[in-house]
């Protein structure tokens, strides 16, 4: 999260910026000591309210605001596309997507949230599920809807309610997600962005009033948001990237994997956490695959992301790109071999080509961090259980990918592989169905699923015992 830039009048403002022109779009003014002061009261006064509010209420408005999602998925998925440079099919997929959660949380919250009887020597027992008050999102800017909804669907199902704090460059998406809450019939409070610096997410934490806070984001981000939340006792949920392995063994078929394999690593134009990043092909396969994988990456479109054909857009910020290459040069200097790409495009815009590197040397940033972009780190292996040691050997452990017609294989990568989700001949995908999150530096706690609703919730314990009859 970048700091707020300031005019020579010294007021603070948010600039929204389009990655294929450089032009800005909008300037937005961050809230004021006051104006935040009254956010964070008026969530604290709706919560009193919200959380007493009927179950199937609540899921009528998420109902609602599936609707919204849907009736406007043009012009969000533009909005999406204009501010952070996601191509425009993607970006009205992910509204949809959205609105599918919304819907879920809708149907199953109830459920989820049901007493739980639990069978115990002389008294009658069980769990209650309550929800805790205001919770805090820091958000990052690469799924600037998706990232929102799965925390918030789940969170106002529960009856808590939510602030946001968006990414810096993506202010126009924040408020446009505020916006859909207001048009369902949320009440006021329920739903607000903060229009606040990265610098005044600590105080945030502290007021006694927001009572949890969740951050998808950077490791020192996540890192940060935790020390604070742990000096004031407040329960965190943390989701901080992840180099994803993607291993393909010689039983697997080579044409449908290298194809997913190359949809894996451009997710988002390779701006995903569950990107696959690190490639591991058995040996006796890895030219085939090397020689495919590099022929499809070379042949992807790249341009404007409102055209529906471009299958790559823009990197989100300068700063992304200027990132990325140091990653790349860094490695290549160690011995890593750029086999496609690894150099900006000329013109305005912040465009990287789809990159492939081989013989990328153990300690280099290729093989040991998170590369933010289309480019892909290849690795030759000679069995299962290398490709194993090498996935595992890092700090990151959030998702993996297996592609192999071996039960045993499959078997074995299921049980070993350190990640918080583990495909067998699939891409790594997230679903409202599932858990989602990570294990190591990649966080920790699980969005998603009826796990994600139960993180910011009070699991209360309750035994109601007869009292012996008066005499």
């Amino acid at each position: 999260m970048s700091a707020p830039s300031q005019t020579s009048s010294g007021t603070n403002l948010l600039h929204s910026v389009n990655p294929a022109t450089e032009e800005l779009l909008r300037q937005i003014p961050m809230d004021s000591p006051d104006q935040l002061e009254a956010k964070l009261a008026l969530s604290r006064e709706t919560f009193e309210r919200w959380h007493r509010t009927p179950i199937k209420e609540r899921a009528a408005w998420l109902n609602r605001a599936a609707e919204v999602l849907e009736n406007d998925e043009p012009e969000l998925g533009r909005l999406m596309s204009l501010e952070m440079g996601k191509p425009i099919t993607a970006a009205r997929q992910e509204i949809r997507k959205c609105a599918l959660t919304c819907r879920y949380y809708a149907e199953h919250g109830e459920a989820f949230l049901r007493d739980e009887r639990i069978e115990t020597d002389g008294a009658r027992s069980f769990i209650r599920y309550q929800p805790l008050g205001p919770i805090l999102a820091v958000m990052p800017w690469n799924f600037p809807f998706w990232q929102v909804f799965r925390f918030a669907a789940p969170a106002l199902m529960a009856g808590n309610v939510a602030l946001l704090k968006h990414a810096s460059n993506v202010p126009q998406c924040a408020l446009a997600i505020e916006g859909v809450f207001t048009r369902a019939g949320f009440p006021a409070g329920a739903f607000q962005t903060l229009l606040i610096p990265a610098g005044a997410v600590a105080d945030v934490i502290s007021d006694s009033r927001v009572r949890a806070a969740t951050l998808t984001g950077s490791l020192a981000a996540g890192a940060a948001v935790a020390a604070q939340a742990g000096r004031h006792i407040k329960k965190t949920v943390l989701e901080l990237g992840g180099s994803d392995p993607f291993i393909i063994m010689p039983s697997a078929d080579l044409l449908h994997a290298t194809a997913n394999a190359v949809r894996a690593r451009t997710i988002n134009n390779g701006q995903s956490c569950i990107a696959a990043k690190r490639f591991f092909a058995h040996r006796s396969i890895f030219p085939a695959f090397q020689q495919a994988f590099t022929s499809r990456m070379a042949g992807l479109k790249v341009g404007d992301p409102l055209d529906p054909a471009t299958e790559i857009g823009p990197l989100a910020t300068a700063a992304v790109r200027a990132d990325l290459e140091r990653q790349i040069q860094d490695s290549v200097a160690m011995g890593a071999r750029v086999v496609l790409g690894g150099q900006r495009l000329a013109g305005p815009g912040y465009f990287f080509p789809p990159t492939v590197l081989d013989e990328i040397p153990a300690n280099s940033p290729a093989a040991r961090e998170e590369l933010f972009g289309p480019v892909a780190a290849l690795f030759p292996v000679d069995n299962l259980s290398q490709a194993l040691a090498l996935a595992n050997d890092s700090d990151f452990g959030l998702g993996a990918s297996l592609w192999s017609n071996d039960t045993s294989e499959q078997e074995l990568f299921i049980d070993q592989i350190q990640a918080g989700a583990a495909f067998v001949n699939g891409m790594v995908a997230s679903d409202p169905r599932l858990p989602f999150g990570g294990i190591k530096q990649s966080g920790y706690g699980r969005e998603l699923s009826y796990l994600g609703l139960r993180e910011f919730v009070n699991i209360k314990t309750v035994c109601l015992h007869e009292l012996p009859p008066a005499f």
